[in-house]
């Protein structure tokens, strides 16, 4: 009975710590995301050279497009992605459709930006993190049976989040253009609303077994397809072009900031796979703290501001910070994870995914029989080719006639540099990028 037992529980303990082990990686991989996701906003910056903001999202996009398509290539190779498609088929068209979503905010975050400065707009659209639960939970089983701590530390956490961002929207109101701060406050929230809700495909992806690096391929195609009818709509195709002609002397620094994003979005997608949307959004969503440091070490952005204009932001950012603190610390419990995994096989059974390959991907594993990624030539053409593209544009390139202070971008980099590192060093051992 004994012996019986033993290897019983032996087993019960490794797939208890297999589960912990992954839900630290999907927490590092959220503040991880959330440094890389901060860096990406600050090309935008560039909007104040006189660019419009939809040259600038449209540039950038074309920089993400080069970046999903080469980086996945780099990492495992495009047989990954077509067999997650033999698998998965139905997820290309959640893709496109989250893809879609994201240029609609992206755009209205350049406005926002605009409007009422980075350091500002940046909480306001991490307001994403209350959809995120809320769709966590009603789709996915997210916090079902969590236990009254866990859900306090979300919800609370959530709370002081928005208390947080609601001073960062006094402080916008009084401070930002005549006639337009409020107009850069709406923009930033409808930004919040559209990449919570985009976050339903991202779980429906992870859960059904599909690996992030095929995900975010087909992405964004719907991102580059809305945001090239979005340009062209709103500004016309001839003057568009004429104005991206005018700007290619800042297209690297735009591509190159549509580049770092797609870093931090990866990062981004691992944690909603291995901690969820309801705590994989708030955590990414520690990218204010880092558009904060962005806009006020490197651009100067409250130089010269009131001391209570200082107090309202930096106390309001502490706040949002502690709310993701709070968060992050409410892991998701066993019985919890039962219920995420019934959410699993519904999907699963939904679209017709062999059990197996769920269970194995939502365990950070390769499926048995599942063929070892590897790259063709094809792979190291196409990432040779997104590498030509950046080069062109990189001898076009000047730096920008801003008030930069290159000290503390230069510290900023370097901790980017670092997190990187960690964890993706992380990834490669525990998971092997699945």
């Amino acid at each position: 009975m004994t012996s019986a037992a033993q290897p019983l529980d032996s087993a019960a303990m490794e797939r208890a710590s297999r589960s912990k082990t992954l839900q630290l990686l999907g927490i590092l991989s959220g503040f991880t995301a959330g440094a890389w996701l901060g860096a990406a906003e600050a090309p935008t910056k560039l909007v104040s050279t006189g660019i419009s903001p939809m040259a600038i999202s449209l540039i950038m996009v074309i920089g993400v497009f080069l970046a999903r398509w080469s980086l996945p290539a780099l990492i495992l190779g495009t047989s990954s992605i077509r067999a997650d498609v033999r698998r998965a088929p139905h997820l290309i068209i959640w893709a496109i459709l989250a893809g879609c979503l994201w240029a609609v905010a992206n755009t209205l975050t350049i406005f926002a930006i605009r409007d009422i400065g980075l350091s500002i707009a940046f909480p306001l659209w991490n307001s994403n993190s209350l959809l995120g639960i809320f769709w966590g939970f009603l789709f996915f089983n997210e916090l079902r049976q969590a236990g009254w701590r866990r859900w306090t530390g979300v919800l609370g956490g959530a709370l002081v989040m928005c208390v947080g961002a609601t001073l960062l929207a006094i402080a916008s109101s009084a401070q930002g253009p005549a006639g337009h701060s409020f107009r850069g406050v709406w923009a930033a929230l409808g930004a919040g609303v559209l990449w919570g809700t985009m976050y339903i495909p991202y779980r429906k992806a992870y859960l059904t077994g599909m690996n992030p690096l095929s995900f975010v391929t087909f992405f964004t195609f719907g991102e580059l397809g809305m945001m090239s009818a979005l340009a062209i709509g709103y500004t016309g195709f001839a003057p568009l072009w004429k104005e991206l002609l005018a700007a290619r002397s800042v297209v690297f620094w735009l591509m190159l900031g549509g580049f770092i994003w797609v870093i931090g979005d990866l990062f981004q997608q691992y944690a909603a796979k291995y901690v969820g949307i309801s705590r994989g959004i708030p955590l990414s969503n520690s990218n204010q703290f880092w558009g904060l440091l962005w806009g006020i070490l490197v651009f100067g952005e409250l130089h010269g501001r009131s001391s209570s204009t200082y107090a309202q932001v930096v106390g309001g950012s502490l706040l949002m910070m502690l709310g993701v603190g709070a968060v992050a610390f409410s892991s998701a419990s066993g019985e919890e994870q039962t219920r995420w995994k019934e959410a699993a096989q519904r999907e699963g059974r939904r679209y017709g995914v062999a059990a197996d390959y769920v269970e194995a991907r939502m365990d950070g594993r390769q499926a048995a029989g599942e063929l070892a990624p590897s790259r063709s030539v094809w792979d190291w053409l196409l990432v040779a080719a997104a590498s030509a593209v950046f080069v062109v544009f990189a001898t076009m390139a000047r730096v920008p006639q801003m008030s930069l202070h290159w000290g503390p971008a230069a510290l900023l980099v370097a901790a980017l540099l670092v997190l990187l590192f960690i964890c993706t060093l992380a990834l490669w051992r525990t998971t092997r990028f699945h």
